[in-house]
C-alpha cells in the first residue's frame, strides 16, 4: 500500500514533484519519469525536513535527469493500438480486436497478425495483454540476442530478467542477472545491441570507471552516438506501455 503527496511545485507549475510513501520502501530514492516529472518514494514516517533535505542533496542529479527526459519527450500514440512495430527484432504486427463474451482479453498470434479477444472497449485490460504478450515475446527474443551477443564477445551471466522501467533501460547485478527493459523491444537493433554490451561490461565491472567504458568502446567503437539513442528512445516508446 502506498499514498502520494505533493512534496513542493517545481518552477514548471505543469511538472509537480511528489513524494510517495511507500511501505515497501526501506530506504528514500527519487524516479524521474519520461516528461520530467519527478516522484521521491520514502519509507513510512520519513519527517518531511529530511526529505527536503535528501532532495537537496540529489538536486543536480535529479535536474540533468529532468533536462535529460524533458527532451526525450512524451510517448507517442495514445489508445489501443492498430499495429504494432518492434524494431529491435524486426518485426510488424497487425492488431485485429474481436468483441467476445468473455470477460478477459486473451491475445493470439497467427503469423503477423496479433488477435485480441474479449471485452475489447476496456483499453484498460487490452493494454496490459499487450504488455504481457511483448513481455514474453521479448523474453524469448532478447534473450536469445543478448546470449549471442555475449558468445560473441566473450562475456558471461547467469540469467535474464524482462522489466517494465519508466527510467532504466536495463541493469546488471553482482550475481550476474541482467535485467532488460521490455520498452527496447520499439528501439532500433544497434541501439540494442549496445544495451546489451553496456550491461555485459558491467559483469566485469560494476560501476561507469574508466576501465568499464574502455571495455564498452572495445566491443562497440561507437558507444557514445548510441547512448544518445538510447536516451531519445523514449520518443519511440507507444503510450499503452505506460500504465
Amino acid at each position: 500500500m502506498s499514498a502520494q503527496l505533493k512534496l513542493f511545485e517545481s518552477r514548471d507549475s505543469s511538472q509537480p514533484w511528489t513524494v510517495r510513501v511507500s511501505r515497501r520502501a526501506r530506504r528514500m530514492s527519487v524516479r524521474v519519469y519520461p516528461g520530467g516529472r519527478v516522484e521521491v518514494v520514502v519509507p513510512p514516517n520519513v519527517p518531511p525536513l529530511t526529505v527536503q533535505r535528501f532532495v537537496g542533496t540529489h538536486s543536480q542529479w535529479i535536474s540533468r535527469r529532468v533536462e535529460d527526459l524533458t527532451a526525450a519527450g512524451a510517448p507517442v500514440s495514445a489508445g489501443p493500438p492498430s499495429e504494432i512495430q518492434v524494431s529491435a527484432i524486426g518485426r510488424h504486427f497487425k492488431v485485429e480486436y474481436q468483441q467476445t463474451r468473455s470477460t478477459s482479453i486473451r491475445p493470439e498470434l497467427v503469423g503477423d497478425v496479433l488477435r485480441i479477444f474479449g471485452p475489447v472497449h476496456d483499453e484498460a485490460a487490452i493494454g496490459s495483454a499487450l504488455r504481457e504478450w511483448l513481455s514474453d515475446l521479448a523474453y524469448d527474443e532478447m534473450g536469445a540476442q543478448l546470449a549471442m551477443v555475449a558468445h560473441e564477445s566473450g562475456f558471461s551471466f547467469s540469467r535474464i530478467q524482462v522489466r517494465r522501467q519508466r527510467t532504466r533501460w536495463g541493469s546488471c547485478s553482482a550475481s550476474g542477472t541482467i535485467s532488460l527493459n521490455v520498452c527496447l523491444m520499439f528501439l532500433e537493433p544497434a541501439v540494442v545491441r549496445y544495451l546489451y554490451v553496456h550491461e555485459l561490461c558491467h559483469t566485469r565491472h560494476m560501476n561507469h570507471s574508466p576501465r568499464f567504458w574502455a571495455l564498452v568502446e572495445h566491443h562497440e567503437p561507437d558507444y557514445r552516438r548510441l547512448d544518445r539513442e538510447l536516451l531519445r528512445g523514449w520518443q519511440s516508446v507507444p503510450a499503452w506501455m505506460f500504465e
